[in-house]
């Protein structure tokens, strides 16, 4: 992949933050997630690459999708797959929440997982705990040896999860070892992601989220020097077939980066919808303008941008009626 790629795809997490951060607040996710997509499959059209979009919107939120198999770019450029939430957080910004993104993810063909659209438990770190820690370990094995290697007492651990109650079990877990626990409402990429910026004082996420947003965020730790591990859960036999037919032999494996990414180069863009951790969202400035805050990641040359951008909205271009 070429490097101007790079400064690409920030264009079209842009532009698909600003046609959904209108939505804030308002109730309605269906719209808002239709908005970014429509946005983000317009502005794919004018980035120079022959993309194959292999993880989708979700299903699971029953709604608009860029569609598994869907091609997207000018067709002309280099073979990529591609991986996109439009709108990662449409509960977030249907309830005026925090850390609500659009998101994207290309490497070479061939590379990124085709996750089937269910759950998958997740074991995210930051660069110290690479390779250090277990999925298959119990939890509590893995905040002891994750306190020792960062030279902490259990207590001293803050570890990140989704305020959901399939997680009852696991959030009694944490409690009883007697870490901190900073929850979640929504944004699974996110938090994912949060281990590995040190300023957001997070030491491992856990839990479960969609597998989807799994690779997606393996597509930034790679950048960011973390590491994520998946496995998948499906609910039933039909979702076990799923993953069969999908090439994953084993559903049950533990997911390594490289089984989900590839070992080859990617390259991540996320654009803020709302304001979170290391993100800005969406705000509005007088004469017609906005300011948009973006990070754009190249796992090749661990070049991590956080662009600030200004955007002339004539008429308003993206606010909805």
């Amino acid at each position: 992949m070429e490097r101007e790629l790079a400064l690409e795809i920030v264009r079209v997490t842009e532009l698909a933050a600003l046609a959904s951060a209108p939505w804030m607040g308002r109730g309605d996710k269906i719209n808002a997630d239709g908005a970014a997509t429509s946005a983000m499959r317009a502005m794919f059209d004018s980035i120079s690459v022959k993309g194959t979009v292999v993880i989708g919107e979700g299903e699971m939120d029953e709604a608009p999708m860029l569609y598994i198999g869907e091609q997207v770019g000018s067709m002309n450029g280099p073979e990529v797959d591609v991986a996109v939430d439009p709108l990662e957080g449409t509960e977030i910004v249907a309830r005026g929440l925090n850390n609500a993104m659009s998101v994207i993810a290309i490497a070479g063909k061939g590379n990124l997982l085709h996750a089937p659209d269910m759950y998958m438990e997740k074991l995210a770190v930051g660069p110290q705990l690479v390779g250090r820690l277990s999925l298959t370990d119990p939890l509590e094995i893995t905040l002891r040896k994750a306190a020792d290697i960062l030279n902490k007492n259990v207590s001293e651990l803050t570890v990140m999860i989704l305020d959901r109650v399939r997680h009852e079990t696991t959030i009694k877990t944490l409690r009883k070892v007697g870490v901190r626990i900073k929850f979640l409402t929504d944004g699974d990429v996110a938090g994912a992601m949060a281990p590995a910026f040190p300023e957001a004082g997070i030491d491992l996420y856990v839990g479960s989220g969609g597998a989807p947003e799994g690779v997606l965020a393996a597509a930034a730790l790679k950048c960011l020097g973390g590491e994520i591990q998946g496995r998948l859960m499906p609910s039933d036999a039909n979702e076990y077939a799923r993953c069969v037919q999908m090439g994953i032999e084993d559903p049950y494996q533990v997911l390594t980066m490289e089984d989900m990414i590839g070992s080859e180069d990617v390259i991540f863009a996320a654009t803020g919808v709302t304001p979170g951790e290391f993100l800005g969202g969406v705000r509005y400035l007088p004469d017609e303008r906005a300011e948009t805050h973006s990070i754009v990641m190249r796992a090749k040359t661990r070049t991590i941008r956080f662009i600030k951008a200004l955007h002339y909205l004539p008429n308003k271009k993206f606010i909805t009626s």
